[in-house]
């Protein structure tokens, strides 16, 4: 029996037999190891409290105080507004994810902090198991397993479990691509239109699927009909931004606030221009030799290893033919932070490059992806320590 033959039909077994071949099992294994270790880690390295301008705490207890490390610095203003509405500059966030932690609450007792933990932690579960879904559709499972484990053990990885967008948005991402590999439109572009409304680069969707429709049809023999009717589906996408828009017009005047606000949440973003790749890159090099040796200096080095690492890797990905479809939404969401004239937050804002992820996994040499996985682990155990005592990460 061939080889070319046994890694078809192993990539077919990953397709059809999810549960039956037991890689949920692995799935689930990897999660709570990473969810207990997490958690140690939260435990052992709580926040200062003389920095109780970026940590969340309460005056009045209500949340298990365990949990207040994990809404610290965003986590404040997404529970602030699931809480009170929008405040001054917070418009910068978009609303789907605090308006699902306020619908869900109740359900636990009006601890808002322990539902926002709870629900960023099963929305990175179910997207770790669309993700294994979906490589496996071009993939041997191993390919998958290593990709999965190369996002979970990722240095900045601990922000799905704390109270941020990251593990809603990327499970949207995931399930939307998902469903358009399988044809079914539909549920992708509403899936898109939920993406939209969480963060501004899911509108990018849009055009990724696009290409992910054309590519399609230039292979699968269907009706006209059907081909329209797939394409109108993808214009469900914008619909979860155009309404946080109108949102933002009827109640501040400004459609555009989201952009207009960047610059008073001190990392230097331009709120009223674009400001273009090398001129950010010069910035960097320019702060390496005038930043203070500190954890700061450690965040603008790390900031700018990210940007030259993920560059170098969506070009290898193109070069690998990696599916066309996520590169365009890859390289649309890394390049869109950037305009803003900084790298910050960027450690985090790669976490949805998936297609990043999937390269790594299709590393063959068994030394160098162990490497790689300790060097992405000592980093994660590191910045987890960092965030959760109130230092900037990302």
């Amino acid at each position: 029996m061939s080889k070319s033959f046994n890694v078809a039909r192993e990539k077919n077994l990953c397709r059809t037999t999810f549960v039956a071949n037991k890689n949920w099992s692995f799935v689930l294994i990897v999660f709570f190891s990473w969810f207990l270790i997490l958690f140690l880690i939260s435990y052992l390295f709580k926040a200062d409290p003389s920095k109780k301008l970026f940590i969340y705490f309460e005056t009045t207890p209500k949340n298990p105080e365990i949990l207040w490390n994990r809404a610290n610095f965003d986590g404040v203003h997404y529970l602030s507004i699931s809480r009170n509405g929008y405040g001054t500059y917070q418009q910068a966030f978009f609303p789907l994810y605090p308006l699902l932690i306020k619908k869900i609450t109740p359900i636990f007792g009006g601890k808002d902090l322990l539902a926002a933990f709870l629900f960023s932690n099963f929305c990175f579960l179910l997207a770790l198991i669309f993700f294994f879904k979906l490589v496996c559709l071009d993939y041997p499972k191993e390919v998958a397993k290593n990709s999965l484990l190369f996002l979970i053990f990722f240095p900045t990885s601990f922000f799905f479990g704390s109270v941020y967008t990251e593990s809603l948005f990327l499970l949207l991402i995931l399930s939307s691509f998902y469903f358009a590999r399988k044809g079914n439109f539909l549920i992708s572009g509403l899936l898109g239109a939920f993406a939209s409304a969480t963060r501004i680069v899911g509108i990018f969707l849009f055009l990724a699927l696009f290409f992910e429709w054309f590519e399609q049809n230039k292979t699968k023999k269907s009706s006209r009909i059907a081909k329209i009717s797939n394409l109108i589906f993808l214009f469900f996408v914008p619909v979860g931004l155009l309404w946080y828009m109108y949102f933002l017009k009827v109640h501040y005047h400004d459609p555009l606030a989201f952009f207009h606000v960047q610059p008073f949440f001190g990392a230097q973003r331009s709120g009223d221009k674009i400001i273009l790749l090398y001129q950010v890159f010069w910035r960097y090099l320019k702060m390496i030799f005038t930043t203070k040796k500190d954890i700061l200096y450690f965040t603008v080095w790390q900031e700018l290893f990210t940007a030259i690492s993920f560059i170098f890797l969506l070009i290898i990905s193109y070069k690998n033919k990696i599916r066309l479809s996520y590169l365009v939404f890859s390289v649309c969401a890394f390049l869109s932070p950037t305009i803003t004239g900084t790298f910050s937050s960027l450690p985090r804002y790669v976490l949805i490059l998936f297609p990043c992820f999937i390269l790594l996994g299709t590393i063959k040499n068994k030394l160098l992806r162990n490497l790689l996985l300790l060097f992405f682990g000592v980093l994660f155990l590191f910045n987890a320590s960092l965030f959760f005592r109130g230092f900037w990460v990302a």
